[in-house]
């Protein structure tokens, strides 16, 4: 008998563990789901739809480039080499 009242005592903290890490999957779930809505309000405050994300992205990294090398040609040589 002690035997069988073992196993049912397992099981149950088995089940009481599962429940647990649902619980948790479901809030993290939830948690991450309102992320993504914040990510997704962002991005549509800043005008850029998620599909054209990779392209906006590439184009904001070209105009820093840009940037840097106007910022570049218009520092004296010789102070850039100072630098480095």
């Amino acid at each position: 008998m002690k035997h069988v009242e073992h196993e049912l005592t397992k099981i149950k903290e088995a089940i009481d563990k599962a429940k647990d890490m649902r619980y948790r999957a479901e809030a993290k779930l939830e948690e991450l789901e309102n992320q993504q809505k914040r990510l997704l309000d962002e991005l549509e405050e800043l005008g850029v739809k998620p599909e054209n994300l990779e392209a906006e992205i590439k184009k904001l990294e070209e105009e820093i480039e840009r940037g840097l090398a106007e910022t570049k040609a218009i520092i004296p040589r010789e102070l850039m080499e100072k630098n480095e």
